[in-house]
């Protein structure tokens, strides 16, 4: 076992960065390691009633509105909402908010759950008028697992699980389907090819998707919002219809058929540009869709997928994006996972002032479970160890980077459903101060990130890139932090003490502790 004391002198030492190298070399002593077990950190839901989730959300004045007030706890619940603004009203047997509001203006809502076990109170902030996206989205996205194979019955399996598995009850809202739902071009395959548009230039899905609207109408039955995927190309990057040439009309077939989500890939749009693409040529197809969107008769979150290009995180806001992918796919060979996401964490920390509220960094999609390997054409574990999933999760809430579940929901198992389902995890996420974390200390194999919260408390994550398991020794006062400081585990829901007497932590392979300091 490793031993890691942290202290000032280190502190005040040149910061680490995690290199190629270095992760070739962790990789490199890894060989030996036995394969790790599933373990399980956090406990069950009490059957007390407790409010997760986002506690800001926001909406354009006259637009419909929806919201799950996500809510552990024996069912049934009955929900009360005091000073709802005018056009919005509670289903009080299921917690939905709903209606259309024209109130521009933060609207503080107290909210009351109560069952036989007992009750918990809380407050929502209904924004109307400033913004979409307060929070970092959270929902689940076909794509990492069934690819161009997804049907309109997987995507309505899908949403039925998310609620029957209680994600929903922890905050996940979104069930985007990725590419693979319009019509492929040039193909001969009965149930993918035919005409990608009909006489009038609307979109046409293929056969594959019967009805949108039906299944977005069943997805919103759940208190579940629906999302999709499309190019400003002429094709997606699977080869099915993009929207070149008919973006106002695609627009408006995503309203009529319902959805509330889209995410938008570059893919064949770089063949409409230049080899040598300027900062006005990356903005162009999003200024455009944002100016749509604006008009449109539904408010719908925009995504912007084009992989860091241009640095978009300076001016995807400006632009209209609701989020930004900061880089590529994090999933594209499944060997290098866990290099991706040690990457993505250095480099999300250097652009962490460009992302906030109604603005986030997306380094892309939470692949745990099942997922497909598209090299074999099989489903395959997640290529990620236990501890690296907690270590994974952790790092995308210190990042305030959106929660998109890509592997198989259906299905879910007890361990992933223990990484997506903590609810004081997520609440680090979904922390309406909006502000992402940073590193604190970095030397050798081991890092410290700190989050300010809205409430005046903090959260801290101390990884380790150990290729063995490490106990590592904090020295509070070298990082900032001395007096009566309690100190809580997130993951096990365990309050540990106070700095005075806890600075050592055991620490598996790869893993992590994340922990909030209160004073």
């Amino acid at each position: 076992m490793k031993r890691i004391v942290l202290g000032a002198t280190f502190l005040l030492s040149v910061g680490y960065v995690l290199l190629a190298q270095d992760i070739q070399d962790v990789q490199l002593a890894d060989k030996e390691i036995i394969k790790e077990e599933p373990y399980i950190l956090t406990p069950p839901p009490a059957l007390t009633p407790r409010i997760n989730g986002a506690k800001i959300i926001g909406a354009t004045p006259g637009k419909p509105f929806m919201f799950t007030i996500a809510t552990t706890g024996e069912r049934p619940i009955t929900f009360k909402a005091k000073g709802l603004p005018k056009g919005l009203t509670l289903d009080t047997k299921r917690g939905i908010i709903t209606g259309n509001c024209n109130k521009t203006g933060r609207h503080l809502v107290p909210v009351t759950a109560k069952n036989s076990k007992g009750e918990w109170r809380d407050t929502l902030e209904i924004v109307i008028g400033g913004g979409l996206a307060l929070t970092p989205h959270m929902g689940w996205n076909s794509w990492y697992y069934h690819q161009t194979r997804v049907t309109q019955d997987i995507m309505e399996r899908s949403a039925k699980a998310m609620y029957d598995n209680g994600l929903i009850n922890f905050g996940y809202t979104y069930v985007n389907i990725d590419d693979g739902w319009e019509v492929k071009a040039n193909s001969d395959d009965p149930i993918l090819g035919g005409a990608v548009r009909n006489p009038d230039g609307t979109i046409r899905t293929n056969k594959n998707f019967s009805d949108m609207r039906k299944m977005t109408d069943y997805i919103h039955s759940l208190g579940l919002k629906a999302g999709l995927y499309s190019s400003p190309g002429l094709t997606t990057c699977a080869g099915y219809a993009g929207s070149l040439g008919h973006e106002a009309q695609d627009v408006k077939s995503y309203c009529d058929w319902g959805f509330d989500f889209l995410k938008y890939d570059w893919c064949s749009y770089g063949s409409e540009v230049s080899k040598s693409p300027t900062l006005d040529d990356f903005k162009k197809p999003y200024l455009l869709i944002d100016s749509i969107l604006k008009h449109a008769e539904r408010d719908i979150i925009l995504n912007l997928c084009q992989y860091g290009m241009g640095e978009v995180w300076k001016w995807g806001k400006s632009v209209g994006g609701h989020s930004w992918r900061t880089a590529g796919d994090i999933g594209w060979s499944t060997q290098e996972l866990i290099n991706a996401m040690f990457t993505a964490c250095s480099f999300q920390e250097t652009i962490r002032q460009y992302a906030g509220p109604d603005g986030w960094n997306d380094p892309d999609y939470l692949l745990f479970g099942k997922i497909w390997n598209w090299q074999e054409q099989r489903d395959v574990p997640s290529p990620m160890t236990p501890s690296e999933q907690y270590t994974c999760m952790t790092l995308w809430c210190m990042m305030s980077a959106p929660l998109i579940f890509s592997g198989e929901l259906v299905s879910l198992d007890d361990f992933t459903q223990n990484i997506l389902c903590n609810a004081e995890v997520i609440d680090i996420n979904q922390d309406k101060l909006g502000k992402p974390g940073y590193s604190v200390y970095k030397q050798d194999f081991t890092e410290i990130w700190k989050k300010e919260l809205h409430d005046g408390t903090t959260a801290i994550a101390i990884f380790s890139k150990s290729p063995q398991k490490a106990i590592v020794t904090v020295d509070w006062k070298a990082i900032g932090y001395e007096g009566k400081y309690g100190i809580r585990d997130l993951w096990r829901q365990k309050d540990l003490g106070s700095i005075d007497n806890v600075s050592q932590f055991e620490i598996p392979r790869h893993g992590c502790v994340l922990l909030k300091l209160r004073k």
